[in-house]
This record gives C-alpha cells, sequence and structure tokens, in this order.
C-alpha cells in the first residue's frame, strides 16, 4: 500500500493521510495538511517529507515539541509503526508493499552490506557578519536543512582561544579591540518563538532574561516580551553554532566582497548581516540599489537623533520602571533586573557636547559619538575610552548643563550616583530600501549562481526606541531560513524562490520603520509635525525663561500635577497586565525630587503615542502557511 499518516490516538483517530510529493505539513493554521485545534500547537508545527527512497518528520520549531516514539526528535527518518505525537494527537507511518508481506528484510542484513546513503544536493550558504542575526539565520537553517546544508560565517570580531585551527571561535575582548555591546534588548514573542526551540532553549535559560514588559498585542498566545542583554545572546549563539562544526563552519576574520569573491561566487546564497554601516553591502549597492533617505526626512533634511547610553543599576521596581518610561520621551530605560543601559535622548545642541578629551594632547576627539566607543568609570571617576585614551569632557565639567541634566535622569530611575559605571552614545537614522534581494552572481560552468539577501541592520537599521531592532532583524533571518528550506531542492535558485521572502521583508520595513519614525516625531494639535528632540530643546528653554519670571513656582507645581494626571492615566491602562504599579503618593514624592526644568521637559516631550507605535508585530507566518509546497520543476 502506499505510505500513509494515520490518526493513532486522539481527535483524529482513525483518520488517513496520503503522503505525495508534496510535504505533508501539521499545525494549527488551516491551511496545514492536518489542522489540529489546539493552542498548544504552532501554526506550522511539523511536517513529513519524501526525501530519496523515504520519508522524513521535521519538527519546524516548535514551540513545545514533536515526539517520536516517546522521545523529543528535531528530524527523523521514519519507518514503518513509528508513533509520532503533536500535543494531544499521536499518529503512525504506515508503509508496505508485496515484499515487505512476505519476508522480514532484516533477514537479508547478513547478506547484503547496508547501503549508502546519498546526501543529496547540498546548499552552499555564506554569511558575512556572525553577530546575533548572522548567527541565528545560520542555526535556523541548520535546524531546517540538517545535512543537506553547509554554512560558513565570517566575523573580524571573533579569535580562537588556542592555538592553530582548533580552538574554539569566541569574541575578542576590549584589549583585542572588541568592545562588546552590553546593552538589554527586548524581545517580542512572535519572533522568539519563531526561532527553532534548540536555539530558545539556549537564549533563555534562567536567570538570563526577565519580563519586564507586559503582553500585549505583540504577544503570541498571551506570552510576555523578554529582556536580555545582547552579550548574552552573542554569546550563546556563538556557542551553540561552534557545536555544529560538520554543518557551520565559523571563520574569524572580517569578510571581504573583493578578497572572498571566489568564496561568494561558490556559494548559493550570501547572507549580508554586517548591520548598518555594512561593507558588504555597499560593495554591492548596483545590486540592491541605493537607499532613499527622503522619506524619514523634515523640511527637507533626514533627521536623525543622537541618544547618550548611561550603563546603570536602578532601584525601582520593574512596574515603576515602566510606568516612568512611557510617560515621557526623554529618557528610556532597558534593564534586566535593574541593570542595563539608561537611554537620554539628547538635543541637537547637547549632542555637540558629546565629545571626548584626550588629557595628554588636550585635544577634541568625537569617538564616543562616531564609532561608538564606550567609555567605562574608573576608581578615580573619570569615564575613560580604552581604545582611544580619551575622557568624556561633559562628565569632568560637573556644571555642565548636560551633566547636570544626566543627574536628573538618574535620579527619575532611582540610579545612585555611583552605580553610573559607564556612557556611550549611538547616532541613530533610517532609510528606505527598495529591496533586499539581488543576484550577485550568474551561474557558470563551476559555479551555481550567487544570491545576495540583506538581513538584520544591514536590511533595516531601526531607531531603538521603539526597541524593534533586534526583532526585525530575527524575523528577517527567520523569513529567509524558511523560504530556502522551503525552496532547496538542488536545482538553480530563481528570482521567482524569493517572491514571500522579499514581501516579508518590505512588510518589516514599513511595519518597523514606521513605528520607529513615530517615536522620532510628534504632532501638535494643529497637525503640525515636529522633532521631539526639537520640543525637548524647546522645553528646556521655556524652563529657563519660567525661573527668570516671576511665577517660577506656580509653573513647577502646573507641571507637576499635569504630568501626575499623565502618569494616572497610564497607570490605569497598565495595571491590569503589569501588576505592582505605585500609588499616587509614590509617584508624587519621587516626582518632588526633580528639578522645574526636568519636570517641564519631561511633559513637553510627551508620552510614548502607543496608538500609533504599539499594535502588532509583522506575522511573517502568513506567508509560509504553506511552507513545504511543491516548487515547480
Amino acid at each position: 500500500m502506499p505510505p500513509e499518516i494515520v490518526g493513532h490516538r486522539g481527535a483524529l483517530a482513525g483518520q488517513r493521510f496520503a503522503i505525495g510529493s508534496k510535504p505533508l505539513t501539521f499545525g494549527r493554521r488551516s491551511g496545514n495538511s492536518v489542522v489540529i485545534s489546539d493552542a498548544s500547537i504552532s501554526r506550522l508545527h511539523a511536517e513529513v517529507r519524501r526525501e530519496g527512497h523515504g520519508f522524513v518528520l521535521y519538527d519546524r520549531g516548535s514551540a513545545n515539541g514533536t515526539l517520536v516514539n516517546g522521545e523529543r526528535a528535531t528530524s527523523h527518518v521514519l519507518q514503518p509503526g513509528d508513533l509520532f505525537t503533536i500535543g494531544e494527537e499521536s499518529f503512525c507511518f504506515e508503509a508496505a508493499d508485496p515484499m515487505e508481506t512476505i519476508l522480514d528484510l532484516s533477514v537479508l542484513d547478513a547478506l547484503t552490506p547496508p547501503p549508502v546513503e546519498e546526501p543529496g544536493p547540498v546548499l552552499e550558504v555564506t554569511v558575512s557578519g556572525g553577530g546575533p542575526v548572522g548567527l541565528a539565520f545560520a542555526l535556523q537553517l541548520e535546524s531546517l536543512l540538517g545535512r543537506r546544508v553547509h554554512i560558513t560565517v565570517y566575523d573580524g570580531r571573533w579569535t580562537r582561544d588556542g592555538d592553530g585551527d582548533g580552538g574554539r571561535v569566541v569574541w575578542k575582548d576590549a584589549k583585542q579591540g572588541n568592545v562588546r555591546r552590553q546593552q538589554v534588548v527586548t524581545v517580542q514573542s512572535r519572533q522568539y518563538m519563531g526561532l527553532a526551540e534548540e536555539i530558545r532553549e539556549r537564549l533563555f535559560q534562567e536567570g538570563e532574561y526577565s519580563e519586564m514588559w507586559p503582553s500585549g498585542a505583540d504577544s503570541v498566545d498571551g506570552r510576555a516580551p523578554r529582556n536580555i542583554r545582547i552579550a548574552h545572546v552573542e554569546d550563546a549563539l556563538l556557542e551553540l553554532a561552534g557545536e555544529k562544526s560538520g554543518r557551520i563552519r565559523l571563520v574569524p576574520e572580517r569578510f571581504d566582497a573583493v578578497e572572498h569573491r571566489e568564496v561568494a561566487a561558490a556559494s548559493h546564497v550570501l547572507a549580508v548581516c554586517e548591520g548598518g554601516r555594512s561593507r558588504t553591502r555597499e560593495h554591492f549597492a548596483g545590486k540592491f540599489g541605493r537607499a532613499d533617505s527622503s522619506i524619514y526626512s523634515l523640511d527637507g533634511a533626514h533627521l536623525q537623533d543622537v541618544v547618550l547610553g548611561l550603563k546603570v543599576k536602578s532601584g525601582l521596581s520593574d512596574p515603576m520602571s515602566v510606568l516612568l518610561t512611557v510617560s515621557q520621551n526623554r529618557f528610556l530605560l532597558n534593564s534586566l533586573r535593574g541593570e542595563g543601559f539608561l537611554n537620554m535622548r539628547l538635543t541637537d545642541s547637547e549632542a555637540r557636547e558629546v565629545v571626548g578629551i584626550d588629557p595628554v594632547r588636550q585635544v577634541f576627539e568625537e569617538c564616543i559619538a562616531s564609532r561608538p566607543c564606550v567609555m567605562n568609570r574608573g576608581a578615580d571617576g573619570d569615564f575613560l575610552c580604552d581604545t582611544h585614551r580619551t575622557l568624556f569632557l561633559p562628565a569632568l565639567i560637573k556644571s555642565s548643563a548636560l551633566w547636570k541634566r544626566v543627574g536628573e535622569g538618574l535620579r527619575l530611575f532611582g540610579v545612585a550616583e555611583e552605580d553610573l559605571t559607564a556612557v556611550t552614545a549611538f547616532r541613530l537614522d533610517m532609510v528606505q530600501r527598495t529591496r533586499f534581494t539581488a543576484r550577485l552572481y550568474a551561474a557558470t560552468a563551476s559555479t551555481p549562481g550567487t544570491y545576495g539577501f540583506l538581513l538584520g541592520d544591514a536590511a533595516n537599521a531601526i531607531h531603538f526606541w521603539p526597541g524593534r531592532g533586534l526583532n526585525s532583524g530575527l524575523a528577517s533571518a527567520v523569513s529567509l531560513a524558511w523560504t530556502l528550506s522551503g525552496t532547496w531542492r538542488g536545482r538553480p535558485l530563481r528570482d521567482a524562490d524569493f517572491v514571500r521572502h522579499e514581501a516579508a521583508m518590505s512588510m518589516l520595513q514599513y511595519r518597523h520603520k514606521s513605528r520607529a519614525w513615530n517615536a522620532m516625531i510628534t504632532t501638535d494639535g494643529n497637525g503640525e509635525t515636529a522633532a521631539i528632540k526639537e520640543v525637548i530643546e524647546q522645553g528646556i528653554t521655556e524652563a529657563a525663561d519660567s525661573a527668570e519670571g516671576p511665577h517660577s513656582t506656580h509653573s513647577r507645581e502646573a507641571d507637576l500635577e499635569a504630568l501626575m494626571d499623565q502618569l494616572r492615566s497610564i497607570r490605569d491602562r497598565l495595571a491590569p497586565r503589569l501588576p505592582g504599579m505605585p500609588d499616587d503618593a509614590q509617584l508624587r514624592a519621587h516626582l518632588e525630587t526633580l528639578r522645574g526644568e526636568t519636570l517641564h521637559t519631561l511633559l513637553r516631550s510627551g508620552p510614548w503615542d502607543t496608538r500609533t507605535v504599539g499594535g502588532e508585530e509583522v506575522d511573517i507566518d502568513i506567508f509560509y502557511a504553506q511552507q513545504g509546497a511543491a516548487v515547480a520543476a
């Protein structure tokens, strides 16, 4: 009889599902071959594929896994009688031909040597950039294609911890010229649930993340966003990739599009994951096209924000920190159990003060704003850049207006002065890209033809104020991995193979950048649009003018009451999803410690516009409901 999957236990018991040339898919989404209506089941949970002369069951990175004969498995070559379980449903693989019904083929084992299994065509993939997005893409693709893929990842920020080529690949430290990022990022459940289970388990180990923000429209199945240190993400993914040396090769050197041309041309895929300043992307600008900055401009000028990052330890509770963060647009705290970065949006005049000074040569350097560099606090209290040996100038001039405002931000979030341990800065802007996929090299007699893909910040550098940069990057990595696993059949790749991925990338660009744009601008009651940094500048000026006039006390009290009203409104919305909110007395006592200028500036900056910044993440699953659909020859 032809091979079939037969319901063994559960609501589908007794039902038969034939396996043909198209993969048989299992999941919660209605487009699957076998629909399982259970909230614990992923949209695309698992699938059975014909491969060679057999059939292989794949778990597609589901949240709760797939059991085969009682053991959890990510892939399994099915044998007649195998039982596999998805949620409350179990299925049996049935296959037999006339020979199998009259003869136990095991008696031939002693007479016939076992056949040599052919691996089939291998997809050759090169990844330029081994940060979180590049590594997540490599691991996701390896989990989907297994032995049918070979991936080489390049990154110049790596080194080997032993002599020769046998040492483990690890991240360089600051003495080796690599300043590790210590920021805390917020990953939405729609994105982390798209990762293979093995990746999720390695990332979200106990103690390595927190659920500071409440669940909402961004959440899948009520799962909350998770705060996690970017350095831990980098370490965990690199460690996991290093354990898969048979399929993922890690090269501790920077990918150079000229020097490594033969490497790229010998690959089917070149994934560009080097970040917003990607040299590889610029090398192939003629293929991907030039970016358009006009859509993110005001009055003809490309809008750019400068953010001062303050490494801190806050003494406030998570509910208090969330409430204070979303109530204004001057400061944003992203932390893991209070430790993280307090980000301060700067005005243009303040940004010009973000410089370092060489104490020996007595010259100014812009290293902190243009590299960026991290300046760590020394025993003497000064903030020193280890790379350029410069000191953070505003901190040296204790009376500087900028440093006083930094102190107010620390006070707002309950940070003791000694718990500010480092400063850095970010320049943030956005551009619109016309395409994310391009044929880089045509096929020749000896090369397969190479397609290039922009992923992560190389595709969509996003203002981090709404916290969507890594989310967009992970979604782009998952989308491309799904596309390649669904289309790779050993034949040359085509433009048509990537229609869904290109559409997913365009959706990510539109949603995340529109969200980020609304975190850079504000519109008043008359419909006039202005940059939030300019509104903050106006607030500082107004506060200074008020302080010099006869009504400064009244103005401070009015600002305090207006801020309290704002906080109450936001607290009422958040309280059902985030218990432990502070009461009015706690809030008032906390705000009373701030200067009048600070209160006025916070009020003028406005609260987060959750109507435009909020809303659902892009659901790339809609493009992959028929993930296993056959591809025309």
